[in-house]
């Protein structure tokens, strides 16, 4: 980045060591501005000049108003409740939902985004058509294949065996025609070999690949952007091993 420096704000609530470390590794082009309880962070474990403390009684709140007057540039949730934190954000926006767009990794190191992540996201066909557009730029931006894969529930030989199966098929092959994508039926695995954003049947299935393969298949979440506000925010699960790449991405949104 050029001009003036950055400042990309991060909660804290536990692990706060976890939040700092991941700080110190990757602050130095942009100020990491941690938002935490009054004593939840040891200031001597900061060790990089570019890593700012504020404690405040209420961190959500705090982040969230700094993000929308500006006073920080964009914000990664890092370890604050998602419940609290994401209501004030969706209060501070004048949005009823918001829509995540997450980057992931196997554990072969191949990368791509997934939505819908969240189980009340991306349910009808207008969610996903607006979910692929927005999904296509982040692609772009993080030099990803322009493809899109739609996954549905099951095979294209499946049909008739059940009808959820078939109405999920048949929501596929509408979105895919739509949406200038394709249709990569229940084959995940083909999927992310060809696609740089997936597109997930709906919410709850996309938030269990999501978990599958960042909690038990040895994979990595780099954080999901919310696209449908005005500013950058990350969102983060409380259980990921370091928020180093949560960071580097919300930086990389500001470019």
């Amino acid at each position: 980045m050029s001009g003036t420096v950055r400042r990309i704000g991060i909660g804290i609530d536990k692990d706060a060591q976890k939040v700092i470390d991941s700080a110190n590794r990757v602050s130095g082009n942009f100020i990491t501005v941690c938002y935490c309880r009054s004593g939840v962070v040891d200031k001597k474990t900061v060790l990089n000049a570019a890593v700012q403390i504020v404690e405040h009684p209420n961190p959500e709140q705090a982040l969230i108003d700094d993000l929308v007057a500006g006073r920080v540039d964009a914000a990664v949730r890092g370890t604050l409740p998602s419940n609290t934190t994401l209501r004030a954000l969706k209060k501070a926006e004048g949005v009823t939902h918001l829509e995540r767009i997450a980057l992931l990794e196997t554990v072969y190191g191949k990368k791509f985004l997934l939505t819908p992540v969240g189980v009340d996201e991306g349910w009808t066909v207008p969610e996903k058509l607006e979910l692929i557009k927005k999904g296509r730029l982040i692609a772009q931006k993080f030099g990803l294949s322009p493809k899109v894969g739609v996954l549905s529930g099951g095979r294209l030989g499946d049909i008739g065996r059940h009808s959820q199966v078939d109405a999920s098929m048949a929501e596929a092959e509408l979105v895919a025609r739509l949406g200038d994508a394709e249709h990569c039926e229940i084959l995940i695995e083909n999927a992310v070999e060809t696609c740089g954003l997936i597109i997930a049947p709906d919410g709850i299935s996309g938030n269990l690949v999501f978990r599958t393969l960042t909690f038990l298949g040895g994979g990595f979440g780099h954080g999901a952007p919310v696209v449908n506000i005005s500013r950058i925010f990350v969102d983060t699960s409380r259980a990921s091993p370091n928020y180093a790449n949560a960071l580097l991405l919300a930086a990389s949104l500001l470019e």
